[in-house]
């Protein structure tokens, strides 16, 4: 059986339980589930490669393979006693301390917030032994399963709250290949969610610059992420194991936002800072006052990049996912922008088409690539078209890396010279333009820069002309009341 039809069981045994309500706890189930078996899988090899000096991280009972391996083993009642009362406390319970057992942390984290929510311990050892069908020590199938993982974490955009979008995975390779992440480098996202960047940044890093056993060691310490809600979180962690990262300490479970601005220390600073911060939500009450007064704000894009820009090391580089209205935005938002490129140089703007994150927003976006240590000059923007046939992007039909091809080889990747000399062989063409920090001060720092080369296409799109045709309806019954006013003076003068 293929795995897509083997998580396609799962789901469909899940919907039998009573205890599983909606696609939330499915995934929620699912994902302690996963992050158990993939656990133990990794023990398997840690525990042949270390041999008499392997010590289990967590207490041997409740490794996967001494309660779930066996299709025989317990079931029913027996098994639903044994997960609530026993493996969750002791999971959520034991003493785990980062540095002399920083696995056993991991899985301590894990489980802070975790919850089983099936009822019938006889449909839970169904899921169990599907799972058993998965074999996560052969490479191969851990590699099937890595992109099949990547549809499953989709299933989350359902029980979403506002301002919190999967990022689609062009977007994230296309970031990544652009700010083209080194061996060595910190690699951060402060929102992370359930791990896109960061899996993707270990791709490219291991891919492109892992040569060795020493390097392969030091890839595992430069990832790092903060997630805040439980659900996503434990899916980054998983994640994190899957892609071969032995021990995801540095992925935290935490609000990013949630301590001074002030507070945090050189030696926190990253050198690669690349994240798609939630927008259009607001935060909790006292938040903002971890920000100067100035610059306070409950607007959770705004006080990202406030942050980025701080937590940004002199010389580092990101790439930040942000909403049109972070760019047209003024008061705070102005004040922002002005920090931003005094402090940094914005280098490119690419703004993307407004499905990119269909069907779960038709917010516009885009990418800010930025540098910190020198003041912005000039910013280059390039419009993203849509592909030609193309009337929008959608879950069926997502974007493409292809579909930046061209914005690729506009920006020069690839070539062999260092990163600033691509940027100034830049020329400007139907899709690119770039603006002076003299332009853009005289506008009082809005960024939200129209393509001068394309003239104003008509809209086709229904909301969109449903939309326009309100306003205009608007307008008429405006000038209706106003000729209505002009003949009743009339008549009565």
């Amino acid at each position: 059986m293929s795995i897509s039809s083997v998580v396609k069981s799962i789901q469909d045994i899940m919907r039998k339980d009573a205890g599983v309500d909606g696609d939330a706890q499915r995934l929620g189930q699912l994902s302690w589930l996963l992050f158990l078996k993939i656990f133990d899988a990794q023990e398997e090899n840690l525990e042949f490669e270390q041999g008499d000096a392997y010590k289990a991280p967590i207490p041997k009972k409740y490794l996967w393979r001494n309660w779930a391996a066996d299709p025989e083993g317990i079931t029913g009642e027996e098994l639903l006693d044994f997960v609530n009362t026993e493996l969750f406390p002791k999971l959520k319970d034991m003493p785990a301390p980062i540095r002399s057992n920083p696995r056993g942390f991991v899985a301590k984290e894990a489980f802070g917030d975790a919850f089983n929510y099936m009822k019938n311990g006889t449909l839970l050892r169904q899921v169990i032994n599907k799972l058993n069908e998965i074999d996560f020590t052969n490479s191969a199938e851990r590699h099937l399963f890595g992109d099949l993982y990547e549809q499953i974490l989709k299933d989350l955009q359902s029980a979403g709250n506002a301002g919190e979008f999967y990022t689609p995975r062009a977007v994230t390779r296309f970031i990544v290949q652009m700010i083209d992440p080194k061996l060595g480098e910190s690699i951060f996202d402060p929102a992370c969610g359930t791990g896109g960047f960061l899996s993707c940044a270990f791709d490219h890093v291991k891919a492109n610059y892992v040569k060795t056993a020493e390097d392969h060691a030091t890839l595992q310490q430069q990832i790092h992420g903060v997630e805040k809600k439980q659900l996503p979180h434990l899916l980054c962690t998983t994640n994190m194991l899957l892609h071969g990262i032995e021990v995801p300490v540095q992925v935290k479970h935490a609000n990013t936002l949630n301590r001074p601005l002030s507070s945090w220390d050189d030696d926190e600073q990253k050198n690669v800072i690349i994240t798609n911060p939630p927008f259009g939500g607001t935060e909790e009450d006292g938040i903002e006052k971890n920000f100067p007064s100035e610059m306070q704000t409950r607007e959770t894009a705004d006080l990202f990049l406030q942050l980025i820009i701080e937590v940004l090391k002199d010389g580092g580089r990101a790439a930040v996912v942000l909403p049109d209205g972070t760019l047209f935005g003024e008061g705070v938002k102005t004040k922002i922008k002005k920090l931003l490129l005094d402090t940094c140089n914005l280098h490119t703007v690419v703004r993307l088409p407004n499905s990119v994150f269909a069907p779960y927003t038709s917010i516009k976006t885009n990418i800010l690539f930025f540098e910190k240590g020198t003041p912005t000059k000039e910013v280059w923007y390039y419009e993203v078209p849509l592909p030609a046939g193309v009337k929008a992007f959608n879950k069926t039909k997502p974007m493409k890396l292809e579909d930046f091809a061209a914005c690729a080889d506009w920006w020069g990747e690839g070539k062999k010279q260092s990163v600033k000399a691509k940027r100034k062989s830049r020329v400007e063409n139907e899709q690119a333009w770039k603006v002076s920090i003299e332009d853009i001060a005289a506008r009082n720092y809005n960024l939200d820069i129209k393509n001068p080369h394309m003239v104003e296409q008509i809209s086709h799109d229904p909301d969109e002309l449903l939309v326009t045709y309100a306003h205009q309806q608007k307008n008429i019954q405006q000038l209706r009341d106003q000729l209505k006013t002009i003949l009743s003076d009339a008549l009565n003068g």
